[in-house]
């Protein structure tokens, strides 16, 4: 199978709802206009409730003075420093319990290469994090006792 019938056999819908970590898709001013099923899972926002809503429904209200000045910058410039990296950051539910996240983003584009959103697949790691921060604290106890 070449590489065009292959492409055109991928249905993007069904690999969305399909795919294990969460896809949201925002536009230039931060509106959400994709939602996943596993970003529902994730965040207990249903799609209905996400879409058209800012990302400040999974965003700590501690950091958002913060993202929202990277976010802007990012469309003003068309370039996001993190390009690749995976970024590991606090986030809550729809409970309003703290979550941690672990994510990639890419930049989306219009027909005239403007930035026209982000989109970012998202990975919960709070259980792998609280598992390292009990391992570093229980490192920093042995630590202690080997040197009294």
């Amino acid at each position: 199978m070449n590489s065009n019938a292959l492409h055109n056999a991928i249905d993007a819908d069904q690999l969305i709802d399909a795919i294990g970590d969460a896809i949201v898709i925002s536009d230039a001013s931060g509106a959400i206009i994709l939602w996943n099923p596993a970003a529902e899972r994730m965040f207990g926002f249903t799609q209905e409730e996400a879409l058209g809503q800012s990302l400040d429904i999974i965003i700590p209200e501690r950091l958002r003075g913060r993202h929202w000045a990277g976010y802007e910058k990012t469309m003003a410039t068309g370039q996001t420093r993190y390009g690749h990296d995976v970024l590991r950051v606090p986030a809550i539910d729809k409970a309003g319990r703290s979550m941690s996240i672990a994510f990639t983003v890419a930049l989306l584009h219009s027909a005239d290469n403007a930035v026209s959103g982000i989109v970012a697949v998202i990975r919960d790691e709070t259980v792998r994090f609280q598992e390292e921060r009990e391992l570093r604290k229980r490192i920093a106890e042995l630590e202690a006792k080997t040197q009294t």
